[in-house]
């Protein structure tokens, strides 16, 4: 028992020395230097990432990032007086600087670094490599949680050519809490601690699975306790001790549409066997492609002068759609950047009524708040996908229930079983991390804060003793 306690106790000190996250380079603002139009979480936000120097904001979608990285970037820019550099997805580009206009900050997309200014400026991650860090005090990477799907060589590029930046940020909604990868990556780019680190750490293999981690049950708290000394987990603002009631989400109506397929599995069988491999839901997709699209046209024409957006995943669905839809605009791969970002900026001022494009072209970062009623003419596996394309709607800001249409064949029940699934999982885990996030992220605000305080205005004259006086 001696034996194993001592072990602890190393393991303990062992683990100390790694958690402990240095905040060298440190930024002090009061409230009356942030802008007004910012919310007190916001500006409390900003604070606190600015006095670490690298940090995480992980804010649910319509918590204001665009505006929590816009006023970190200006006031970082006016203490360094050296140019900052925003990176975001091409379409999310021209929403943030519609969004700089409000706090009156100047903000200048550029494509190589002979455009940048001294000042803040914003490009996309296609072309980042076009960009030397030396030239920048500072970073942020909007929409962060994108570094995934990037390549390997891209990843590696963003975390090692920005590694010796002085500040650095990176925005994303609320990670999902069993992708311990995504807050692996957030880690290395902030120079906390490396990917293969954390997971040696905290994580062991989930079975024979080794892209799966499960966290060791004695690191739990340990784990969530040092993810909040470096980010900020924000599901809405009472979370963090605020006044949440302007963030309460309306209604999600999410109904379920099922058609009928012709296709057959198994003629032997004695039932209708649900489609197993991908191959299997190709076929049911492809088979029941003309009553998918026939159903998505019925419920667009119930409230034709509402906006839509369709989600799709194959091209030809996309096209059926947009020749038997009036006045749609469908955004796919094949469209240039510039004309992609047109289309979804329009279709966010309600210029464009019904918009068809694809998960992996606009799920990420866009606001679409003037839009209520989504449908997915087809689904994936894919959970993040699914949750990023209804939140492009439903988010905070949005006024009316969302109603989600989830239009599939019989024989694809296994994929909306799976989303079923993988949503309860996800809200479970969210649960389970914010009572680690809420105790951890409050403290640390607190803390942060009360050296700021100056409201303390002595009026009593302090008297020092004559004994303790020095003569000298």
């Amino acid at each position: 028992m001696i034996e194993s306690y001592n072990n602890s106790m190393k393991y303990e000190d062992f683990i100390e020395n790694k958690l402990r996250v240095e905040q060298k380079n440190k930024i002090i603002v009061q409230n009356d230097e942030l802008n007004d139009i910012l919310f007190d979480y916001q500006k409390d936000l900003i604070k606190w990432s600015l006095k670490i120097g690298k940090s995480a904001i992980f804010a649910d979608t319509g918590l204001g990032k665009t505006f929590i990285q816009l006023e970190w970037a200006r006031i970082v820019f006016e203490k360094t007086k050296k140019p900052i550099l925003i990176v975001a997805p091409l379409a999310v580009v021209f929403q943030t600087i519609d969004e700089s206009k409000k706090l009156n900050i100047v903000l200048k997309y550029v494509k190589t670094q002979s455009e940048c200014f001294s000042g803040i400026n914003i490009t996309n991650y296609e072309r980042i490599e076009n960009f030397n860090s030396e030239y920048f005090s500072g970073i942020v990477l909007d929409e962060s949680s994108i570094l995934k799907s990037f390549t390997g060589a891209t990843k590696k590029l963003i975390i090692d050519s920005f590694r010796d930046l002085e500040f650095k940020l990176a925005c994303s909604a609320t990670p999902a809490p069993n992708d311990y990868m995504e807050l692996g990556n957030h880690s290395e780019f902030l120079n906390v601690m490396n990917l293969t680190e954390m997971l040696s750490m905290f994580f062991v293999h989930d079975g024979g699975d080794t892209s799966h981690w499960r966290l060791k049950g004695h690191a739990v708290e340990r784990f969530w306790e040092w993810v909040s000394s470096w980010s900020a987990i924000v599901k809405n603002p009472s979370d963090l001790g605020y006044d949440g009631t302007k963030h309460i989400l309306p209604e999600l109506k999410e109904n379920d549409v099922i058609v009928n397929s012709d296709y057959v599995i198994d003629e032997n069988a004695l039932f209708d066997l649900p489609a197993e491999t991908l191959d299997d839901r190709r076929t049911f997709q492809k088979n029941s492609l003309d009553d998918r699209i026939n159903k998505v046209c019925e419920i667009v024409s119930k409230n034709k002068d509402d906006c839509w957006v369709i989600w799709c995943n194959y091209n030809d669905e996309a096209d059926k759609l947009h020749k038997l839809i009036k006045n749609s605009v469908n955004v796919q791969g094949s469209d240039s950047p510039e004309q992609k970002a047109k289309n979804l900026q329009l279709f966010g001022k309600g210029e464009i009524k019904v918009l068809i494009t694809k998960p992996k072209i606009a799920s990420f970062g866009l606001n679409w708040q003037n839009c209520h009623n989504v449908i997915f003419a087809s689904l994936s596996d894919s959970y993040e996908q699914y949750y990023q394309a209804v939140r492009r709607c439903y988010r905070f800001g949005q006024k009316y229930p969302v109603n989600v249409y989830r239009v599939i064949s019989d024989g694809e029940i296994k994929i909306l079983d799976n989303i079923k699934r993988k949503n309860d999982d996800f809200q479970y885990m969210q649960r389970k991390m914010s009572v680690y996030t809420k105790k951890y992220v409050r403290e640390n605000l607190k803390v942060e804060f009360k050296e700021l305080d100056k409201s303390y205005n002595p009026t009593v004259e302090v008297i020092i003793p004559n004994w303790l006086v020095s003569e000298e």
